[in-house]
């Protein structure tokens, strides 16, 4: 839904501004508080990371469906999903369960 999205580059760069991070494996996670109800999301996948569009859209797919899946749970925070690191070897469970960890290292309140 586009109201739990993060748009501009304006919005991506208040986020890394912020400067706090959860790293894993494969993605980083930054954060910024906000001051509305809910969490919102946005993707930097980059082409240098993920050659085909296929795979950028697949990962994109993934943290998109674990956010919807966790939203209520976690704190009212911008949060920019960044890709770190090549994921040719990691499955599509074990980036769906990167996803879901760093979403459970964020910092609540």
């Amino acid at each position: 839904m586009a109201a739990y999205r993060l748009h501009t580059g304006d919005e991506f760069s208040t986020v890394f501004a912020f400067r706090r991070v959860v790293r894993g494996r494969v993605f980083s996670l930054h954060y910024r508080p906000n001051a509305l109800p809910s969490a919102r999301i946005g993707f930097v996948v980059a082409k240098k990371l993920a050659r085909q569009a296929v795979q950028r859209n697949l990962i994109k797919r993934i943290a998109r469906e674990a956010f919807r899946l966790r939203r209520a749970q976690l704190p009212c925070c911008d949060l920019v999903l960044r890709l770190s690191a090549s994921p040719k070897t990691a499955s599509r469970a074990e980036m769906r369960a990167e996803v879901e960890a760093l979403f459970d290292r964020l910092p609540q309140g």
